[in-house]
């Protein structure tokens, strides 16, 4: 690891609260969340690029004590035995610490987790830049503690333009928590383990477009817009949290 490029920390990069409070603000005690959030604060959030040597490009991002890792190498030569194409090739893994959990010894490669990150970065990345070659992304979850996947591909996102590779746009992500009539947002290990539901999308903030949608357990229309709302606007505001990183890390550079 290195400690080039400067990091950037805030406190939250929480949607904006719109006068439609969630009943979780008007029920709970004081309106708060067991880590002392209310329902629409997301965690705190550190970014900064550079954290590995031997990448081309990468990243490290901490959301509460969830901490990730990403590295890029590439654009890479593809193996004979691929096919042609006239468009680059991105392969994504996306694996976890063995004492990251808390179930002991549950360190591997999640095949679920990295087609998810595929499926997040591939529309934002300009892959006919680099045909017949490979970009490779690794992901490693340090430390899981909720929301790990919206904060994969966020600081992938941000590796990917440390690595110099030619995108549309960022891709920022965050998720949501359905509790009976309750939403909160950018939800922690424990409250994604009793929701009735949750909400993903990866966004890229400056085409207002989404590039992924996760949507599991059971949701009315209007929880779905509600919660949609939530995740736009904080994507947003995560948006302007990394393009600030890529700044800073320029501006070390420069120096």
């Amino acid at each position: 690891m290195t400690s080039k490029g400067r990091g950037v920390s805030v406190p939250t990069y929480s949607p904006t609260v719109s006068a439609r409070k969630s009943r979780a603000s008007r029920d709970s005690k004081d309106g708060l969340r067991v880590d002392g959030r209310n329902p629409h604060q997301c965690r705190p959030a550190f970014m900064r690029t550079g954290a590995v040597n031997a990448a081309v490009g990468s990243a490290y991002a901490e959301f509460g004590s969830t901490k990730v890792i990403v590295s890029v190498f590439g654009p890479r030569e593809s193996k004979k035995a691929m096919a042609y194409s006239d468009v680059g090739r991105l392969n994504c893994s996306v694996s976890f610490m063995t004492f990251s959990t808390q179930i002991r010894g549950q360190g591997s490669e999640d095949k679920e987790m990295s087609s998810m990150l595929h499926k997040a970065l591939e529309g934002a990345i300009m892959l006919e830049t680099f045909p017949k070659t490979t970009v490779d992304v690794f992901a490693l979850v340090m430390e899981s503690g909720g929301g790990d996947l919206p904060v994969i591909i966020s600081c992938a996102s941000l590796a990917l333009a440390d690595a110099g590779i030619l995108m549309l746009d960022l891709v920022t992500s965050t998720s949501v928590s359905c509790h009976g009539k309750d939403l909160v947002i950018d939800p922690t290990l424990e409250e994604e383990r009793c929701q009735d539901g949750g909400f993903m999308i990866s966004f890229m903030p400056s085409r207002n477009e989404v590039t992924q949608l996760t949507i599991t357990g059971e949701w009315s229309t209007a929880k779905v817009a509600e919660a949609m709302e939530l995740c736009i606007d904080a994507c947003l505001k995560l948006g302007n949290v990394m393009r600030e990183c890529l700044k800073a890390a320029a501006t070390s550079v420069s120096e």
